[in-house]
């Protein structure tokens, strides 16, 4: 009822719900992005607490990125089952309590459950494959620009939580950084089961964008379980797939699993405190969020294989000259500004080949497998570049082969050819 009112007070003003739809969902990833870069914060004072070394805090981490990009075809699923309302509140509120028991965890098994496990199966239910869902199904103009904003919202979770995360650690205890993010998750809870709808059709509206003459889209047929590895083995043998797998792989690898994870311990190794290296990674996410929104722009007007391999390049580039930036603030915030530009830029362009090359009926369930190798990456450099720290004593390794491995990514993206939607995917298959 209160969605339908808010429907017919924003159509008065000229505006179409979808972008009530987008706010929504970008809350929803916000808090998901927090919930995931929280720990980031957290690694000195529960070693410093509890005895846990790097490796083995890394490991919890790497467990939470894998299974955040594994669940995103499953999400899919998920969501098309059971409803994006329900799916998101529900995600919100294991997010939310699994913040609350951290609060009383004290061995490594329990922190590995609540924050590897548990977290990570709450917080793959709202990853990127949500965006590109409320993208395709909200919006037929601006898609671009949205599912930039919304990948953004990583990059604003990371701005809004973790220099406050950083300021109640030091001032009052890691157990009182959680709290923002327990409260932001109810607050999500409390508005997706009152405002979300799965479709425009439930308001009997059209997507944003499309003739307003032309009925309302059909609900989606609902899914079964093995739609997932039928996309997967289908999309398996088109080599595009495996470009773009491949190359959001170095991606992940190469941004949440090395710096959102690793950079405020790092900034630790050169005498930098933790708020203000929190706050370098605010100022990225400021320039990510700028970066990301201008990308989504970008890849509605040129080809999105010249786009990423101009973000891979540089991406490639900042790392290699990161250990070189002596650590001060002019360095960093130079760096910050560089690096934080292309930081999530890479999802609106990869989105939108996959759509180009798969269709945008199956565009979700794709980019979910790639997503998939998106967070395999983050986990594998979550745990190396804390292996690398605990064995060599140095990050540096860590960002020297992220570095080639995004120059590679650069490369490769390029293979990646016109569209062609093979008939295993084709619209016209059930």
């Amino acid at each position: 009822m209160l969605a339908h009112r808010l429907a017919a007070l924003l159509q008065r003003c000229g505006i179409h719900y979808a972008w009530a739809i987008a706010a929504l969902t970008f809350l929803a990833m916000l808090t998901t992005s927090a919930a995931l870069g929280l720990p980031g914060a957290l690694m000195q004072p529960l070693s410093r607490e509890f005895g846990w070394t790097t490796t083995e805090l890394s490991s919890i981490f790497a467990t939470r990125f894998a299974l955040y990009g594994l669940l995103g075809p499953f999400a899919a699923v998920v969501l098309l089952r059971y409803g994006v309302s329900r799916v998101v509140a529900f995600a919100a509120a294991v997010i939310a309590s699994t913040l609350v028991l951290g609060l009383f965890m004290h061995t490594l098994g329990e922190a590995f459950v609540l924050w590897g496990l548990v977290l990570g199966v709450g917080t793959g239910l709202t990853a990127m494959v949500l965006g590109a869902m409320v993208a395709n199904r909200w919006f037929v103009q601006r898609k671009g620009l949205v599912m930039g904003l919304l990948a953004g919202s990583s990059a604003t979770g990371q701005l809004l939580f973790l220099p406050l995360a950083a300021w109640l650690i030091e001032q009052h205890g890691w157990r009182w950084a959680l709290l923002p993010v327990v409260a932001a998750a109810a607050l999500v809870f409390v508005l997706v089961l009152l405002f979300m709808r799965d479709s425009p059709a439930q308001l009997g509206l059209a997507a944003y964008g499309a003739d307003p003459a032309a009925a309302p889209a059909q609900a989606a047929p609902r899914a079964d379980w093995t739609l997932p590895f039928r996309t997967l083995a289908s999309a398996a043998r088109v080599p595009a797939f495996w470009v773009l797998a491949g190359t959001f792989f170095i991606c992940g690898l190469s941004t949440n699993g090395l710096v959102q994870t690793h950079f405020i311990s790092l900034c630790g190794d050169y005498g930098l405190g933790p708020v203000p290296a929190a706050s370098v990674l605010a100022m990225m996410g400021i320039f990510d969020l700028i970066g990301t929104t201008l990308s989504g722009w970008l890849s509605d007007r040129y080809d999105s294989r010249k786009l990423l391999f101009w973000y891979y390049g540089l991406r490639g580039l900042s790392l290699f000259w990161l250990p070189y930036s002596e650590f001060t603030i002019a360095g960093l915030s130079l760096f910050a500004v560089f690096y934080g530009l292309d930081w999530i830029a890479t999802v609106p362009p990869t989105v939108k080949l996959a759509a180009a090359e798969f269709g945008p009926e199956r565009a979700a369930l794709v980019f979910g497998w790639v997503f998939a190798a998106h967070q395999l990456g983050a986990a594998v450099a979550a745990y190396g570049a804390g292996l690398s720290r605990s064995v060599l004593a140095s990050y540096t390794p860590a960002l020297f082969t992220a570095g080639a491995a995004c120059l590679v990514a650069a490369a490769a993206v390029l293979l990646v050819r016109g569209r062609t939607v093979p008939a295993a995917l084709a619209p016209s298959q059930p």
